[in-house]
């Protein structure tokens, strides 16, 4: 079926979920409250290192000789001799023993991009200041660079052992550095391994579970989240990931972890703001709102969280804490202006103030919503039944790219067929394919308008085009293959055409309806009947509800066929193709 699909040029106000998602992901993060680092479930970066211990410096005395190769080495370096400066510099580091040089050595190595040098020179400094755990560390992520996981072990457990009295801030660090090798699968069998023997530490169980879930490995995960967690109950960092961990398979105990936690640290707003977004995304708005008000009474300066509550409230069509809430971040100076603005604007539609929403639009001078403000605009404009001036306020809009052009001349092209000039928005179409002539956007709506006003020859020749420029375009099979279906022409390529977009689109209903149409026209009745039935379950349209009654008409099934037509043309009295088909078994 293809009399009902139309892209929609303007966006409707009220679709606020997907943007609320969006800004409250900005969200500025609250105080926290505990000892512990504040430490999200992605991966985080490691601790500040402790004070450095000064090296023991050899008894050497600094030669003119000495002084005169240093100088040398650098001045190799600085005209881009790095081969020379590393050969130079490590030479001068194994004569003196001088922990200094070992590390310019191998600064050098490392800008130099040679693995066999960078390795050599970090092994040196390694030898000669032995007591220093950051040419191992250096070393260990030389080797993870290289591929090599087993050397990489090695050195990464000789800096465990070597710093066995305080293991848990290294193996956060370590962490850090595994997470980024590639190989997730790989890089979790490397941190078990060096998690083994340390049964008891906690930032070791964190680890594994982390790379675990890197790795997709989310039962592991949940495991080590747990052992974590029985050592360290207090611990957020482990609540956050837990609850992260359930939030796909299982959301309501997601829910629950953070919940309880939070009864036994109210104090906790990291947790709570994890816990309002959580309850955000099960549609659970209403004590979502109530978490992010919580935390704006507790940050008052924090005009994301007062933005956030008035995207809730929007959803929840609350209108006038919506507004006092918008009001409320606008006066706190919120960065994007704009976007306050602009839902302003929404607002204003939504109490049927068309004049203070162009106001509040108007006042978005950028940002990602600048151009659809302008369009709504044009759209309000409109409306009120000043056409000419909208079309003009769109022909003002300077386009910053193709998609953009392409979405005002669809704008514009709305406008028209809805003051029901429908030869006029076909012109402005085809003028936007003299542009853009291989646009799938513009192809599709601009068959549409040539069917519309009679053109079918050309309706079929922009809808084959836009068939060979995108060949996975479902609608465009469906329309074409609806056409020919309902001039009752070239039926088998008719039904073809339509399958094939129902291959494309599985779960569409109004391809159903189409491929349910078909089957009808083509003698198939029961395979119709079959569709249509799961066509009008998932949307009780008045037009699948004509075709279901007729096919089950012809079939002998006149009492459901007639129960189906009266009660859509209750829930759908203007519906001119139902009346239609009522009036051609029923006269």
């Amino acid at each position: 079926m293809c009399t009902r699909i139309k892209t929609v040029f303007f966006m409707k106000p009220f679709k606020y979920l997907a943007a609320c998602s969006l800004l409250l992901a900005a969200c500025a993060q609250a105080p926290h409250h505990h000892d512990e680092p504040a430490v999200a479930a992605q991966p985080v970066a490691p601790p500040e290192p402790q004070a450095e211990v000064m090296p023991v410096l050899p008894d050497v005395e600094l030669s003119n000789e000495l002084l005169y190769e240093f100088l040398l080495t650098e001045i190799a370096n600085q005209r881009g001799h790095k081969a020379l400066a590393v050969e130079s510099s490590s030479d001068l580091a194994r004569r003196t023993r001088d922990p200094r040089l070992a590390r310019r050595a191998a600064q050098l190595a490392s800008e130099l991009g040679q693995i066999d040098k960078a390795v050599e020179a970090f092994s040196l400094w390694q030898d000669i200041e032995p007591t220093s755990p950051l040419p191992g560390r250096m070393l260990s992520s030389i080797w993870l660079r290289d591929g090599k996981l087993d050397d990489a072990q090695r050195e990464l457990a000789r800096i465990l052992k070597d710093e066995a009295a305080a293991p848990g801030p290294t193996f956060l660090q370590i962490f850090q550095l595994v997470a980024h090798y590639p190989d997730k699968t790989a890089a979790l069998k490397l941190l078990r391994n060096l998690a083994q023997p340390y049964p008891s530490v906690v930032e070791a169980h964190w680890s594994v579970a982390q790379m675990a879930h890197l790795a997709g490995e989310n039962e592991l995960a949940l495991n080590e989240v747990r052992l974590a967690r029985g050592l360290r109950p207090d611990w957020d960092m482990l609540v956050s990931l837990e609850a992260q961990l359930l939030q796909k398979g299982a959301p309501q105990q997601g829910l629950e972890v953070l919940h309880r936690y939070l009864s036994e640290y109210p104090k906790s707003n990291e947790i709570r703001l994890q816990y309002a977004r959580a309850l955000l995304e099960q549609k659970k708005y209403r004590p979502s709102r109530d978490e992010f008000q919580r935390l704006a009474n507790e940050n008052p300066d924090n005009s994301e969280l007062v933005f956030a509550i008035a995207l809730i409230s929007l959803q929840l069509n609350d209108l006038k804490d919506a507004e006092a809430q918008l009001k409320q971040a606008l006066s706190k100076g919120k960065k994007d202006q704009d976007t306050v603005q602009y839902y302003l604007g929404q607002l204003s539609e939504a109490k049927k103030n068309g004049d203070e929403a162009i106001a509040y639009y108007r006042e978005v001078k950028g940002g990602e919503y600048q151009a659809t403000a302008q369009m709504r605009i044009a759209y309000l404009l409109s409306k009120a039944g000043r056409l000419d001036e909208a079309v003009q306020h769109l022909h003002q809009i300077s386009a910053s790219s193709n998609q953009q052009r392409v979405q005002l001349v669809l704008a514009e092209a709305q406008l028209l067929h809805d003051a029901n000039q429908l030869p006029e928005a076909y012109q402005v179409l085809q003028q936007g394919l003299e542009k853009l002539p291989n646009h799938p956007d513009l192809l599709y709506e601009a068959a549409m308008a040539a069917d519309k006003i009679g053109k079918p020859d050309v309706f079929e020749q922009l809808m084959r085009k836009l068939i060979r420029v995108k060949p996975d375009h479902a609608h465009a099979y469906n329309a074409l293959g609806y056409s020919m279906l309902e001039r009752n022409e070239r039926i088998p390529e008719a039904v073809e055409l339509v399958e094939k977009a129902l291959q494309l689109a599985p779960d569409d209903i109004a391809i159903m309806d189409s491929v349910g149409w078909g089957y009808y026209r083509s003698g198939k009745l029961d395979e119709s009947v079959k569709l249509l039935r799961r066509a009008f379950a998932g949307v009780p349209d008045p037009e699948i509800a004509s075709h279901l009654g007729e096919v089950l008409w012809v079939r002998g099934d006149k009492q459901e066929a007639r129960k189906i037509w009266q009660d859509s043309l209750k829930a759908n009295p203007e519906n001119a193709q139902l009346q239609a088909v009522i009036k051609k078994f029923l006269p």
